[in-house]
């Protein structure tokens, strides 16, 4: 890897304010090529991305995720794990041989892993680009309905989307936990010798929220991850996977 990719990488920030600025055909196809040659298990490519210029659909999509800057970018896209396409290939009696393993969690774990290894692909070469990118989680806020937008076949789910343009904003660069904190060497870390690196980054994070330039307050990552999961939020994912035919065991 060149040095300017590691930058690239380094350097990243979520961008959740567009200029009013359309991709052109070719940028899209640069950053769908580069996500194609995402690393893949078993070569199957399980993912399917959808880009988005419908701006009824787009604003449709901003409603269920809450975020303007769904509808609000350069281009936004939508990845999708799939496994309807390698079903579809195969007779009626190779797909009743394929059921099992198609509904298992094994291949909804590979889905999912092959979507996001193609996302960073694109969102690094986006970035490579000079312009920004978010991902967007949200769009699961109401994932039936954004099944039924995008006319999803069985065994097809939206995982997240991806928008992608101008950036119209300079956030500062968010911190990470720290190294010693994520990387561990041969077995897991016991969370008791994890704990001062968290401390040192709940201080961390607190100095940046108080010195960012928008949206500044108290808060630490320690109090953040409590509010997440002590509030579950969509709890319609397991039951829609089912019914989508993924996932069943």
């Amino acid at each position: 890897m060149t040095i300017s990719a590691i930058d690239t990488i380094m350097s990243h920030r979520s961008i959740r304010k567009f200029k009013n600025q359309k991709l052109s055909e070719e940028q899209i196809q640069t950053i769908v090529t580069a996500a194609q040659q995402a690393s893949t298990s078993s070569h199957v490519m399980a993912y399917t991305i959808i880009g988005i210029t419908d701006e009824s659909i787009k604003e449709q999509l901003a409603e269920i995720s809450g975020q303007p800057y769904v509808k609000d970018n350069g281009h936004l896209f939508v990845f999708c794990g799939d496994l309807h396409r390698v079903e579809q290939i195969g007779s009626n009696e190779e797909r009743l041989a394929m059921q099992k393993s198609l509904e298992s969690s094994e291949q909804f774990i590979v889905m999912t892993i092959d979507a996001a290894l193609a996302a960073q692909n694109a969102a690094i070469t986006a970035e490579g680009l000079s312009l920004g990118i978010c991902f967007l989680g949200s769009l699961r806020n109401d994932v039936q309905k954004v099944n039924d937008l995008l006319r999803l076949p069985p065994r097809v789910i939206p995982l997240f989307g991806l928008a992608v343009g101008y950036p119209d904003q300079e956030p500062e660069l968010k911190p990470r936990l720290p190294y010693e904190a994520v990387y561990h060497h041969n077995t897991y870390l016991q969370i008791e010798k994890q704990l001062p690196f968290i401390q040192q980054f709940d201080q961390e994070l607190h100095d940046y929220y108080q010195i960012r330039t928008q949206n500044k307050r108290k808060d630490t990552w320690t109090e953040q991850m409590v509010r997440k999961f002590s509030n579950p939020i969509r709890m319609d994912v397991a039951p829609f996977l089912k019914m989508k035919n993924v996932n069943k065991q």
